[in-house]
């Protein structure tokens, strides 16, 4: 399993502590080195230096916070086969109520199903919306590679919060953004 861009590795700890073997890659070293011994640790800059995975597949690959589209397509390619990517980031609007803000590191509505359409991929679920704590707006995808049978049909909203510029009715918990 690979974590890219995994910061100090909460998702490499819980992983590796279910018996994941894993791939973590972050471009600081300090964050890290207390990795080494539960994963393999590679230390790049994915912005500006080589890709690093080059040639490499993973049966699942985890995604955070991050966004870099430039090396979009390289990423795509370390799934095998069959594999999952799991990809959480802020979406446009996060720019909003607060940091990332500049649309280069944000996603346009839809731009992650619109990037894994069949027959390369199927989407398995996909969620685009507000969260609360600390308040964001992300999308997240989980999808499967490789030609499949056709998904369920996509349900593109996060259910439970308003969007930050409108007050949700009265009696409505819903407050869809």
């Amino acid at each position: 399993m690979l974590d890219l861009a995994c910061g100090r590795g909460r998702h490499v700890r819980w992983l590796a502590a279910q018996g994941c073997r894993v791939t973590a890659v972050d471009r600081d070293a300090l964050a890290v080195e207390p990795l080494r011994g539960l994963a393999e640790v590679i230390v790049a800059d994915l912005e500006d230096g080589p890709w690093p995975l080059e040639g490499r597949r993973f049966d699942a690959v985890l995604v955070t916070n991050y966004l870099w589209r430039p090396r979009l397509a390289a990423l795509l390619a370390c799934v095998r086969p069959g594999g999952l990517l799991l990809y959480e980031t802020f979406g446009d609007e996060q720019g909003r109520v607060g940091r990332p803000a500049r649309a280069d590191f944000l996603l346009r509505p839809g731009e992650l199903p619109a990037l894994l359409a069949p027959p390369d991929w199927r989407v398995i679920a996909y969620e685009e919306g507000w969260l609360a704590e600390p308040l964001r707006h992300v999308q997240r995808i989980a999808a499967r590679a490789g030609p499949q049978a056709p998904a369920a049909p996509l349900q593109p909203g996060l259910q439970g919060l308003p969007h930050p510029d409108r007050a949700a009715a009265p009696g409505d918990a819903r407050g869809h953004s």
